[in-house]
């Protein structure tokens, strides 16, 4: 018992015995900072959406290895005082040398309590088009349909359009058609119509919708709208444009291309062209040989 005595005042006396409470302070703190945050994610998760379990495991989380840390530097001898007195000045000094980082931070609390979107949307920033794969305190993360990590600092979210694609379950999409003047107007919309109704990927409601856009330079514009489930839009898209294209040649419908036509002097009479085919005589010199 007495050299179990003298074990501990070692320990005691070479700060050991701290060192040791401070490790397992901080082991114990990992580790029930892991299973807090899980277990209150596990119990919420049917009330909230991904990313608000996010925010609230991170959150639980940090503030439990946050307060056996500071239990730990306790143990350690460490003056709490002094050491958050150091942390606020130095705090300060980080906020004016990165102002751009505290834009983006009080960003990210915007984006977290407006929640546009969350993880496993698909949103549109600009020219860039991805799925959230996560919402961080400084910047979105996103992953292109091309498998490209993007990341965009949350600063830009806020002042930058962003456009959700995967918010409504159901999507427009408007194809544009045009067609030669001679057409008649009446048989092209019957055409498409027919064509929108015997798409099986096509919402009857709310119903296809036929657009005369107008008068374009060598072509009648028409718009066709057309409805489908969000995970169908694509391949809604794609086969009513082959649809169409096969129907439109089938039916002797004209779709117009752009040309150039050049007139000299008279607005009926095109400038004559004469095509040359004639080969130049080329003469060959005789190589010699030195």
């Amino acid at each position: 018992m007495e050299e179990f005595k003298r074990i501990v005042e070692l320990l005691e006396a070479t700060h050991l015995l701290a060192i040791g409470h401070a490790i397992l302070l901080l082991t114990f703190g990992y580790i029930a900072g892991r299973i807090a945050s899980a277990a209150l994610v596990k119990f919420f998760h049917k009330n909230m959406s991904t990313h608000g379990q996010l925010i609230l495991k991170r959150s639980v989380f940090y503030i439990l290895l946050g307060l056996f840390t500071v239990s730990a530097l306790k143990q350690l001898g460490f003056d709490l005082t002094v050491l958050l007195g150091a942390a606020g000045i130095f705090t300060v000094a980080i906020g004016f040398a990165s102002q751009t980082s505290a834009s983006n931070l009080i960003s990210g609390l915007f984006l977290m309590i407006e929640r546009p979107f969350s993880i496993t949307d698909v949103i549109r920033v600009g020219d860039t088009t991805g799925e959230v794969i996560s919402i961080d305190l400084l910047s979105v993360k996103l992953r292109t349909y091309d498998n490209l990590f993007v990341r965009i600092p949350n600063e830009t979210m806020i002042k930058t359009e962003v456009t959700t694609l995967t918010k409504f379950p159901i999507r427009r999409a408007d194809l544009k058609i045009s067609v030669a003047y001679k057409e008649d107007i009446d048989r092209v919309k019957k055409l498409l119509l027919d064509l929108s109704s015997k798409n099986p990927l096509c919402l009857e409601e709310p119903a296809p919708l036929f657009i005369f856009s107008g008068f374009g330079e060598s072509s009648i514009d028409i718009q066709l709208s057309v409805w489908a489930q969000r995970t169908n839009f694509l391949k809604l898209k794609n086969s009513m444009l082959e649809s169409i294209k096969k129907a439109f040649d089938e039916q002797g419908i004209e779709i117009p291309f752009p040309h150039l036509s050049l007139y000299a002097g008279s607005a009926t009479q095109a400038i004559p062209v004469t095509v040359v085919d004639a080969k130049p005589d080329i003469t060959v010199p005789e190589q010699k040989t030195l």
